[in-house]
């Protein structure tokens, strides 16, 4: 006799609730761009969601108690000047969120406690690399201000938004870039791309540590690294039904399971959870959020269940682990926007009747704490990110909710200042130090930055110990060069004056002649060089009139009208 095993896991009877209506986010519009992104990013503290917006790309922040019907005009994060794609909370600090925009510029936000009171359009800093639109900003896992942003012009680049400044360019994909993802510790990075093909690549050289093909389709596909080091892919067939795929590094043109879904245009989007090892599929423009566990043991991708609704989504967010309510066992939530606007609260829940803290469901999850900083990471230094117990619900133990920008310095920032002045910040072309503000009103937040050094003169210089070098020049040189600039001013300052007093002169001569009644035919040729001019007259009926008192009878007179002081 034949008997079928049920697979034991604590995960089985998972379940989708929705919270009511009235406990939910309504009246919100959201984005119609046919970019294949979530729209949504969600924290312990802000709900952000990409919006239509006239004249420009914006987004909405919500605190989570903001519940019910948004009003129309709410404040937004509006300072794009195209259609906004893609939206990143920075996993170590819950105030600041990431933007990229069909304007090909990236933009660092610092979103206030309590959330916004007015529409802010001066970000923290503007990252300007990119020179199409950009489709991708993801941050680092572990390594702290370290942000990925990919574009439609085929490249990846890796900014430290600390200093403003580009770490890492790579160009080694031929065509659209279509999703990107660390690995766990951030040491390796896995790309899909419109080539059909899914590519490991070293992040900081930008070298292509093996590549294959991921689906057959030619529609989008997406990969993401599990916590375990396999990478889970999902994409279209040729025949462009949907499906996802598990794989090892080593070897990516073998998947270890590859299965077929349905058949849907829209693209599934992955969602993670590395605590539990639970795959959430949604898909764009689908009704159900399907959910799958990965194990060792065959199939490896093992299907749970799926939460069904009665409308089609157009965008999704999931909440981290640390957001998430322990003493009802919520293993994710979800905030999911429909077409008419409504963003619908999903808690995926595990069916438990002891209310005690549950360690089997709740391992240490990650922490808003930053391993190693970016500094220490483009140098080559790589860490697990920080983990935390959620027992008892978690606190953030984090004590500054500023993001600080300090542009690197050059030259120019020790010469002294000749007043107010600023420069544009263009992302890692920008060299002045600043300081971002948490209202988003600092140099930085505006796109300018004000220097820092104190002004260097002759006698501070020399007062100094020793003389300063900057880049291989001395500080007494700078002075020296400042000092002849300032005499040639002076030279060519002089020589404007002298010929400014030639001009009135001149005017005031043609001046005195006007009132005299002397016209330009009377007057044609004046010689300044004499004290009384001679004034070469064409009409002989006047040199006839004035032969007897100045004339000389052939025809000229001499004008002793004007005296000397007047020509």
């Amino acid at each position: 006799m034949s008997f079928r095993v049920v697979r034991s896991s604590k995960f089985r009877h998972v379940y989708g609730q929705a919270l009511k209506r009235e406990q939910c986010y309504d009246n919100i519009r959201v984005s119609k761009s046919s970019w294949d992104s979530t729209f949504c990013a969600v924290n312990p503290k802000f709900l952000a969601i990409i919006v239509e917006s006239a004249g420009g790309g914006a987004f909405i922040v919500l605190p989570h108690n903001k519940v019910g019907r948004i009003a129309a005009d709410h404040a937004l994060v509006g300072g794009h000047k195209g259609p906004v794609l893609d939206i990143a909370w920075c996993p170590h600090n819950d105030n600041v969120i990431a933007s990229g925009s069909e304007d090909c510029v990236v933009k660092v936000w610092q979103i206030p406690d309590g959330g916004l009171t007015r529409t802010i359009t001066e970000p923290v800093v503007d990252l300007v690399y990119h020179q199409r639109r950009v489709g991708l900003v993801l941050w680092h896992p572990s390594a702290l201000n370290v942000l990925l942003t990919a574009g439609s012009d085929n490249l990846i680049v890796i900014w430290n938004v600390g200093t403003g400044e580009v770490l890492v360019r790579i160009e080694c994909h031929p065509d659209t870039i279509y999703s990107a993802c660390w690995n766990w510790d951030g040491s390796q990075l896995v790309t899909t791309c419109k080539d059909k093909k899914i590519r490991i690549l070293n992040p900081r050289s930008g070298e292509i540590l093996t590549e294959a093909i991921a689906h057959e389709g030619s529609k989008a596909t997406r990969a993401i690294f599990l916590r375990h080091g396999l990478i889970f892919t999902t994409g279209f067939n040729r025949s462009s039904e949907r499906q996802y795929s598990l794989r090892a590094p080593d070897a990516l043109g073998d998947p270890i399971v590859m299965v077929d879904l349905d058949t849907s245009n829209g693209v599934m989007f992955p969602l993670y959870d590395p605590d539990t090892n639970l795959i959430y599929l949604c898909g764009k423009g689908d009704s159900v959020i399907r959910y799958f566990e990965v194990t060792p043991e065959q199939p490896f991708v093992h299907y749970i269940n799926q939460f069904q609704t009665p409308d089609s989504q157009r965008a999704i967010g999931m909440m981290p682990k640390r957001g998430c309510d322990v003493s009802t066992c919520e293993l994710a939530r979800f905030y999911r926007l429909n077409n008419s606007g409504l963003c619908q609260v999903i808690s995926m829940i595990v069916p438990r009747k002891s209310e005690l803290f549950q360690e089997d469901l709740y391992p240490d999850t990650l922490a808003d704490e930053a391993s190693i900083s970016a500094e220490d990471w483009i140098s080559g230094s790589d860490a697990d990110p920080q983990l935390v117990s959620l027992k008892g619900g978690y606190v953030s133990q984090s004590q500054s909710t500023t993001l600080t920008v300090t542009k690197k310095s050059n030259v120019l920032d020790k010469m002294p200042p000749r007043g107010p002045k600023s420069s544009p910040v263009a992302g890692a072309a920008a060299t002045t130090t600043s300081t971002a503000t948490s209202n988003g009103s600092s140099g930085a937040s505006n796109g300018t930055t004000q220097s820092s050094a104190p002004a260097t003169t002759a006698s501070s210089a020399a007062s100094q110990p020793e003389p300063v070098v900057i880049s291989g020049v001395s500080e007494q040189a700078l002075t020296d060069l400042r000092t002849k600039f300032e005499d040639e001013f002076r030279k060519l300052k002089a020589i404007i004056v002298k010929h400014e007093n030639r001009i009135r002169s001149l005017e005031a001569t043609v001046k005195a002649m006007a009132d005299r009644g002397l016209t330009e035919p009377d007057a044609p040729l004046l010689n300044t060089s004499t004290p009384s001019p001679t004034i070469v007259g064409t009409n002989q009926s006047v040199a006839n009139a004035h032969d007897d008192q100045h004339g000389d009878g052939g025809g000229h007179y001499t004008n002793t009208n004007l005296a000397p002081d007047e020509v």
